[in-house]
């Protein structure tokens, strides 16, 4: 998962850079901006995830009622992954007076085409 989320953070940059060379500055800073607001909460998902499992090999598997508590703090990681993802967004388009909104919404697309492109490359 973390090598995932490195990826991600890697196609912020990637795009970031090709936005300041098509558009300049205020383009790149704003692809940046949309790759983060997208990238953050995924690691901050997978720091969950990892210690979720590092907790459950330490303890001892009671089977069924382990495997409904890992689903539902997967799904209520999802769901806070979301709410963060689009909060941070709305956050950029309010404070931020320059935004260049194609730079942002390219960044914040490759992004999670690259959770996508991921689970299909595994």
């Amino acid at each position: 998962m973390f090598r995932v989320v490195a990826t991600q953070f890697l196609v912020s940059l990637v795009v970031a850079l090709g936005a300041w060379a098509v558009a300049g500055p205020h383009a790149a800073f704003s692809s940046l901006l949309g790759g983060l607001a997208c990238t953050l909460p995924n690691g901050l998902l997978a720091l969950n995830l990892a210690r979720a499992a590092q907790s459950r090999t330490a303890g001892a598997a009671d089977g069924l009622g382990e495997a409904r508590a890992s689903a539902v703090a997967l799904l209520f990681g999802e769901f806070l992954k979301v709410v963060l993802t689009i909060g941070l967004l709305v956050l950029i388009a309010r404070t931020i007076e320059d935004v260049v909104w194609p730079a942002l919404i390219v960044a914040v697309i490759a992004v999670v085409l690259m959770q996508a492109v991921a689970l299909v490359w595994r």
